[in-house]
């Protein structure tokens, strides 16, 4: 690409966007994208506001219908040509505003022109936006035609027979797991829990020597979603701000703000939603045992025990052993430390002895970072952690070749 006239032509782009947009306008922006080659089409729409040129050609009563003819160049005709991150910007121009039938079809056809792991890169892309305008917003909210939600859907579930990723999304709740934020006060409140963040990436990461796609975190939480995603966007930017860059969330609802059971309820709801998105994945789950998730997990392993691999629970209320062991039948594994669950999680096939090691180095420099009340609750917190590094020390490893 000669970049001298893609940026001249990025220039008259420009320049016809900007103001009232008439007809002439409008058919000098058609005209330069139809001329566009490939590479010059994906330097255009990625350096312009795709928002901004979606709304600005119209479709007359009387006259052109330049929205329409627009629509099938990017996303029918020329569609092919563009590259993935390109892509997704253009399915998530459509997406925002009101989403009109036109757009759903769209929408579409962006879809169910991608297979295999094309198509899986576009969906994770799509899922992290970074706010809540995510890949399940848009199927199940967005996309109110069910007949175009249904052919969606069922290319999904088409492309993962053909190629099955292998790989699992991590699903976290936030309040007890994440952080000290609701039921437990063994620690201050609002502290991330030693060595949660490393096992979130060693799940991530996946148990085999070559690490599979980063960025497959999802938070299921219960805190609820309202019409502007205001709640939603504020819960991501206070995870990143605490040490999680990328991750989509999957809220709960008003309705089910209170009672463990109709929390479950809207969490499992949401899953099998999630599942149905992402069929080529494996799923593992990280809750607590004060706000429904213990019902939550069982739920999805009784529902789809060869997709949900494992499911942990971090105890905020001392289940006694011998419920912690009739659960670990059912693959629900109760921890006290995230250096705990490591241990369970290499036992359950899901993070590799290393990645054992990497959490439990993680969980004990970040417990000695943390400011406790008193010396007493420093000291019980070390002594469980302590038991915990021991059970870790004890696993197995690989023999070296």
């Amino acid at each position: 690409m000669d970049l001298s006239i893609a940026t001249t032509k990025l220039q008259a782009l420009r320049k016809d966007m900007t103001g009232h947009t008439d007809r002439d306008d409008e058919l000098r922006i058609l005209d330069l994208l139809r001329g566009a080659t490939g590479e010059e089409l994906n330097f255009l729409l990625s350096n312009v506001d795709l928002v901004r040129l979606l709304s600005d050609l119209d479709d007359r009563l009387a006259g052109p219908d330049h929205h329409t003819a627009l629509l099938e160049l990017l996303c029918t005709h020329r569609a092919p040509e563009l590259s993935l991150p390109v892509r997704a910007s253009l399915a998530t121009a459509l997406q925002k505003g009101a989403t009109h039938a036109q757009a759903e079809r769209r929408l579409r056809d962006l879809f169910l022109g991608l297979k295999g792991r094309e198509l899986t890169a576009f969906k994770n892309l799509l899922d992290a936006g970074g706010d809540h305008h995510d890949l399940q917003q848009l199927v199940f909210g967005d996309v109110d035609d069910a007949a175009v939600r249904d052919d969606v859907l069922k290319h999904f579930q088409r492309e993962a027979e053909a190629v099955p990723s292998g790989e699992n999304k991590v699903l976290s709740d936030i309040d007890d797991t994440f952080f000290a934020n609701w039921v437990d006060k063994r620690y201050p409140s609002k502290t991330v829990y030693p060595g949660v963040l490393a096992f979130y990436q060693e799940l991530d990461r996946g148990p085999g020597l070559i690490p599979g796609r980063a960025g497959d975190l999802t938070f299921v939480s219960a805190r609820p979603q309202d019409p502007l995603g205001l709640i939603e966007n504020a819960t991501l930017e206070s995870l990143r701000e605490r040490g999680v860059p990328l991750a989509v969330m999957l809220s709960g609802s008003f309705f089910h703000l209170v009672g463990n059971t109709r929390i479950a309820q809207k969490k499992f709801e949401n899953f099998e939603r999630y599942a149905r998105l992402f069929p080529e994945y494996g799923f593992v789950f990280v809750g607590d045992s004060g706000q429904g998730d213990v019902e939550f997990g069982a739920r999805m392993r009784a529902a789809q025990p060869q997709t949900v691999r494992a499911v942990f629970i971090h105890d905020v209320v001392a289940t006694p052993e011998d419920k912690r062991e009739d659960w670990r039948a059912q693959h629900v594994y109760f921890f006290d430390t995230y250096v705990g669950a490591a241990v369970d999680a290499f036992q359950a096939g899901v993070v590799s002895r290393d990645g054992v090691d990497r959490i439990a180095t993680a969980a004990v420099e970040s417990l000695a970072s943390i400011t406790f009340p008193s010396p007493a609750q420093r000291q019980t917190r070390e002594a469980e952690l302590a038991r915990d590094l021991a059970r870790a020390r004890a696993l197995p490893r690989a023999p070296s070749v």
